[in-house]
């Protein structure tokens, strides 16, 4: 009877092996979970993060907090909430995590007792709270949150009859900033620093003046808190500077513990109080430069650089339990890696493929913390899955699979790193191929280049839905990290000063050539895409070659006179990317403009943009699609309702996205 009984079992799992597995699809989309933001417990036996989602009903984005051990059990849901939860940190004893639980009305920091597994609010605030942290004696949170200020009035209207209807008063702004993309017009206001009892009770402000107060830490002893701002009397236009400040919480005396010029940030006091270790640069205005990690004693004296001959940026500084040294992330060659310095200088590398939590693109991301006995948890991700939640203590391991359930069941297009010499200088470029399922080395396939954004960030070896459906569709991939991208050294990345787009060109179509030089690429069928600074290149790529049989150009700048004078950080590239300022330089504004090149353009080309984008207006879009329709080139504009800049941020953005570019390079391609 038993052997009766395993027969089908058997049957049905020759079934499951025998199943041909299916390209990733655009509803597998909806189904793709990864890991954020995880926090390690004090004693190293617990992890908090945030699980985050995708509903194919709301189209939104979502995450709950998830509670797991460090051996991988007991993996359950932190609370019942099935709101959006998000800023989870543990109590220094462990005993309780902060986190904040956001309604239509706003978002409060609640408490969650680890022994009683209960939970209360204890804010009610009338902004969002932002940058938890605890005191070390865990009776107070400090937080930070805008105050509003009353925006300019320049007229007073008359007063208008009982009943009547009238229009909204004008909106009447008179500062530098005064729009986001993502979220539209700036209210008024400054972000100050506030505590409040971590029993509950009435929020206290302690910054004070019209200033920004961000990355509060509290010291040792509970007196002070480190945080950066700019309190300069000229900050609005000092843009690109940042210092170090210490408020007493008491008396609210703020002391200033940097001066240079150039952006100090991130601050983070050592749990014996006698260092403030902080992130920044003296400032070089350059397209480019490394973010270094320095230390200094809490009045600001005694600053020095730790890891002078480390040719990276650092970012996500972390103290060990004994102030020793400290553990940071950096980019390095595609891909995101966790080390640790000590206060001698001894460096070594903890862990690589830290990422996963930007879901879209193969962009780095995430974030990593420590226990006090030094177990650290991290979200880990590959070209095969999302991030996942990994610990490193004596050795690695991943201690979740999120996706399992729906990725075991893909095949997906396999990733394969490629480096090339550029034409323009003979320097090395890396970049990544990713080839269809089911691929035969001994046919031809279209080849798409996919350009990333920036210019100053990179691609690497990490999941990508969106080059996913491409690998899906019949495409080989190929994704560049041309000059400009980061985790190549600051010379690198600085090559794009006073020169972009440049040799990034010669960069990417010399891997074009590497790619084709492979032998499995219809020459006939080369395409290329990408968005933001990636839609910039391609449009800068079909105004200098006649080699692509079509391109979708995606969210890109045109001219860069516009876009300096009408993007929500639209200041932000005077002097450091060009020369001098748009209308004292207007020659080489232009120069750079792929507009300057679109008389060249023959290829039919797609041109898409969010109608809520404010950092590459929609208008830049328009200029491309109206100088090649006007020429009577092949073209096409696609604008995505309520998309930004990121403007796949909603599942279906993102779907919709990949399909158009999908069809028009299936209209164009030679058959």
């Amino acid at each position: 009877m038993k052997n009766l009984l395993t027969l089908p079992l058997l049957f049905l799992s020759v079934i499951l092996i025998s199943q041909e597995k299916l390209p990733f699809q655009e509803l597998d989309v909806f189904q793709l979970e990864w890991v954020a933001d995880p926090q390690i417990s004090p004693d190293g036996k617990q992890v908090v993060y945030r699980r985050m989602g995708m509903s194919i009903m709301k189209d939104r984005k979502a995450g709950n907090l998830w509670i797991i051990n460090t051996d991988g059990t007991d993996h359950r849901k932190l609370t019942s909430y099935d709101g959006n939860e998000s800023s989870a940190r543990w109590s220094p004893d462990g005993k309780r995590i902060a986190y904040t639980r956001s309604t239509d009305q706003g978002s409060e920091i609640h408490i969650y007792w680890t022994e009683s597994k209960q939970t209360a609010r204890i804010t009610q605030l009338e902004k969002s709270p932002g940058s938890i942290t605890w005191s070390a004696n865990g009776r107070q949170l400090a937080f930070t949150m805008t105050v509003a200020q009353r925006a300019p009035v320049l007229v007073k209207a008359p007063k208008k009859p009982k009943g009547a209807q009238w229009a909204k008063a004008p909106r009447v702004t008179d500062r530098m900033r005064h729009e986001r993309d993502g979220s539209g017009y700036i209210e008024p206001g400054f972000s100050h620093i506030f505590v409040v009892p971590s029993e509950g009770g009435s929020p206290r402000q302690v910054t004070s003046g019209n200033f920004h107060h961000r990355s509060p830490t509290w010291t040792p002893n509970g007196i002070s808190i480190i945080f950066n701002g700019n309190r300069n009397e000229d900050w609005e236009y000092d843009y690109r500077n940042s210092e170090i400040y210490s408020v007493n919480v008491i008396s609210g005396e703020i002391k200033e513990l940097t001066e240079r010029n150039g952006p100090d940030g991130s601050p983070k006091v050592s749990p014996n109080g006698n260092l403030v270790a902080y992130l920044g640069y003296e400032d070089k205005v350059q397209t480019y430069q490394l973010t270094r990690l320095q230390i200094m004693n809490p009045d600001g004296s005694n600053k020095r650089t730790l890891l002078d001959d480390l040719d990276r940026s650092i970012s996500n500084p972390k103290w060990d339990s004994q102030s020793k040294g400290l553990y940071f992330q950096y980019d390095e060659k595609g891909k995101t890696k966790i080390g640790y310095v000590s206060l001698t200088g001894s460096f070594r590398e903890v862990a690589d493929n830290l990422g996963g939590a930007t879901i879209g693109r193969p962009y780095g991301g995430g974030s990593f913390t420590v226990s006090k006995n030094g177990v650290i948890a991290y979200n880990y991700t590959r070209p095969e899955h999302p991030g996942d939640l990994a610990i490193i203590n004596k050795g690695f391991r991943k201690i979740t699979s999120l996706n399992s359930e729906l990725l075991d069941f893909r095949e997906l297009g396999q990733v394969e790193e490629i480096w090339w010499k550029s034409s323009f200088d003979q320097r090395d470029v890396q970049g990544w191929i990713v080839k269809p399922p089911k691929f035969d080395a001994s046919k031809k396939y279209p080849l798409v280049i996919e350009n990333h954004g920036g210019p100053i960030s990179n691609y690497g070896e990490r999941f990508s839905p969106e080059i996913q459906l491409y690998a899906a569709a019949g495409y080989v991939v190929f994704y560049p990290n041309p000059r400009g991208s980061t985790g190549y050294g600051e010379e690198f990345g600085n090559l794009l000063y006073h020169n972009y787009p440049g040799n990034d060109y010669d960069d990417v179509m010399s891997g074009m050539d590497a790619v084709i030089a492979k032998g499995y690429i219809d020459e006939e069928n080369l395409f290329v895409t990408g968005g933001s600074a990636g839609g910039i290149m391609s449009a800068w790529m079909i105004g200098k070659s006649n080699r692509f049989q079509a391109a979708a150009v995606v969210k890109p700048v045109m001219n860069w006179y516009s876009k300096t004078l009408v993007a929500d950080n639209w200041y932000g590239y005077f002097n450091n990317r060009f020369p001098g300022l748009p209308w004292t330089n207007m020659e080489d504004y232009m120069k750079f403009s792929p507009i300057s090149l679109v008389g060249n353009v023959e290829c039919p080309t797609l041109v898409m943009v969010g109608m809520e984008d404010l950092r590459t207006p929609t208008s830049e879009a328009k200029q491309l699609y109206h100088a090649l329709k006007y020429r009577k080139i092949e073209t096409a504009l696609v604008e995505i309702p309520g998309s930004y800049h990121n403007i796949s941020n909603r599942p279906s953005q993102l779907i919709t996205k990949v399909a158009h570019v999908v069809a028009w390079f299936e209209k164009y391609k030679n058959k």
